[in-house]
């Protein structure tokens, strides 16, 4: 069953803040980090002394941890296809090696480059009985994240993640506006090994139909456990509220699979459900993070 009513921004947001105090309440570090505070992109972190992996995928919902200083991590899919049937049209996508590109710039400060490498889009409308397919390079988009505490250890991570996305699209796949907004990304470390994931964004994104602008509000939670060996699992409800007038409330639950290869490499596949008449019906991929 479809999930019409939309929920409250100020009141998911108010709840991801509660967690977020609690978590502060409950962060606790049980050994002494590594003094990498005088490491930056030209002067790495010794490999001896990086963090563990930690990939802002396959899940929605972005990690607070960055990449050590002077390091860089490479995440993308091999693919993802995007199935949405609305009305009298169905819409199939394809996106072929989009990636985030992590650069370690300080022991708490990374920069992102995000490119959706290639996009093919086709839309068929049942009634004309017309097909159109679109196809070409997507837009690109620059992130700065931040951590605040938490990415040498503790039970919770924070950090800020504002973002600028650049209208490089060809083909009509994107609107070529300038837009941009801020992520809070919170980590909470639960018994039995549970981690628990939690975003709160805000954006300001164009209308469709006009040059004006738009809030759009997005709030995900993920919860993370080992299955077996190097092999674990996640589960994802993701929501994403326009304002926009007669914009439909985008919600979908997410799962997939990580495994570690190395230290260094982690393969993932998933696969995303929309519950809401806005979102896509089914998104499956799969893809890659590789540290160096």
């Amino acid at each position: 069953m479809m999930i019409q009513n939309k929920p409250s921004p100020a009141a998911i947001t108010s709840l991801l803040v509660a967690l977020a105090a609690l978590g502060v309440a409950a962060q606790e570090t049980n050994s002494i980090p590594p003094d990498t505070g005088g490491c930056n992109l030209f002067n790495p972190v010794p490999e001896n002394l990086m963090r563990e992996l930690n990939s802002d995928r396959p899940d929605k919902t972005e990690s607070p941890f960055t990449v050590d200083a002077g390091h860089y991590q490479l995440e993308m899919d091999f693919a993802n296809y995007a199935d949405n049937r609305s009305g009298d049209s169905t819409t199939k996508a394809w996106n072929v090696a989009p990636f985030n590109l992590r650069i370690g710039l300080l022991n708490q400060v990374e920069a992102n480059l995000i490119f959706d490498s290639y996009l093919q889009v086709r839309t068929d409308d049942h009634v004309a009985r017309t097909s159109t397919t679109q196809s070409g390079v997507g837009d690109f988009t620059t992130r700065l994240k931040i951590n605040l505490w938490g990415d040498d250890g503790g039970q919770t991570a924070f950090a800020l993640l504002p973002f600028v996305k650049f209208p490089t699209s060809t083909d009509n796949l994107g609107n070529n506006a300038v837009e941009g907004g801020i992520v809070f990304p919170l980590a909470v470390k639960l018994p039995h090994d549970f981690d628990l994931g939690l975003e709160t964004a805000f954006g300001c994104l164009r209308d469709a139909n006009d040059n004006n602008c738009h809030a759009d509000f997005i709030n995900s939670i993920t919860l993370d456990h080992a299955i077996i060996g190097k092999l674990s699992g996640y589960l994802e409800f993701f929501s994403d509220i326009s304002t926009e007038s007669h914009a439909g409330w985008v919600g979908t639950v997410d799962t997939g699979l990580e495994f570690f290869v190395t230290e260094n490499i982690q393969l993932d596949c998933g696969c995303n459900f929309g519950v809401t008449r806005a979102a896509d019906n089914f998104n499956p991929f799969a893809g890659i993070t590789v540290r160096f």
